[in-house]
């Protein structure tokens, strides 16, 4: 486990940026138009199964081994997905949303292809200081990916690109100078990024306490146990928050939003 948050966060993003190469092009461009030094992090999200060996609670003890405590409980039932939400009393510290798929309720051959992929993990990976950002731990084919992808993309991703976060967020509420999250689309799309619109560009809003808009994920090659196929990688989300009636910024999710932000990742 990592002696530090800042420890593990570092390793994260390292990874995360390497295959979402857009990630770093925001960066600059959000400080050139924004006059933003420092582009804060609202949250990471991380993907699993709900297996013994790897299921969100294994991934969630790299976080409350550094002081983050369990906070909102979400249920995706159309996507087959169970979620939490994770904050550490440092509220400048990142929030973490970590998923898992209900394994169980997919078909006798998804489950197969899962079972072969986890039964090629090394024993106690799971407990190594760099798991959260290690990728993928087994060998799979491009026709399992499809087979995967045919049911559930969420699958099909973890198959392809294991474990690392999905997404970073920028924190709306810290840029430099006051944005709304609707300004931030327009710069993102005048400078040719292409945002998801499962749900329209902005998820939620002022009424739910939380805007959430994202782009749509990078592409990258993966090398298939047979072939390279280029697929999703990962995105970049932005995140406004806005004031509760008890004066206090909200920190939580909105599961309605999130379910369209999952799709961030779908093939275009």
């Amino acid at each position: 486990m990592h002696a530090t948050i800042d420890d593990l966060f570092t390793g994260l993003w390292q990874d995360y940026i390497r295959i979402t190469p857009s990630a770093t092009a925001i960066h600059q461009l959000l400080k050139e138009k924004t006059s933003a030094t420092t582009i804060v992090n609202d949250h990471i999200a991380l993907r699993t199964f709900n297996h013994a060996k790897v299921n969100l609670a294994v991934l969630a003890k790299h976080f409350l081994s550094l002081g983050y405590e369990a906070k909102g409980e979400y249920d995706f039932s159309a996507k087959k997905l169970n979620a939490k939400h994770f904050e550490h009393a440092d509220l400048t510290k990142p929030k973490v949303f970590i998923s898992e798929l209900k394994s169980e309720e997919m078909s006798a051959a998804t489950q197969g292809i899962i079972s072969s992929m986890l039964a090629q993990m090394p024993d106690n990976i799971t407990e190594a200081d760099d798991f959260l950002y290690s990728g993928t731990h087994w060998q799979v084919s491009s026709e399992d990916y499809k087979t995967l992808l045919a049911e559930s993309e969420y699958a099909a991703w973890m198959a392809a690109w294991g474990y690392r976060a999905n997404h970073f967020t920028v924190s709306i509420n810290h840029l430099a100078k006051k944005h709304t999250l609707e300004e931030i689309n327009d710069i993102l799309k005048s400078a040719g990024f292409t945002l998801n619109t499962s749900g329209g560009e902005v998820k939620g809003g002022k009424d739910v306490c939380l805007a959430q808009s994202s782009t749509m994920a990078d592409k990258a090659t993966v090398e298939f146990s047979d072939k390279a196929l280029v697929i999703p990688s990962c995105f970049y989300e932005f995140a406004e928050r806005f004031i509760l009636p008890t004066g206090e910024l909200y920190q939580g999710f909105v599961a309605a939003s999130a379910d369209k932000i999952f799709e961030s990742t779908n093939a275009s």
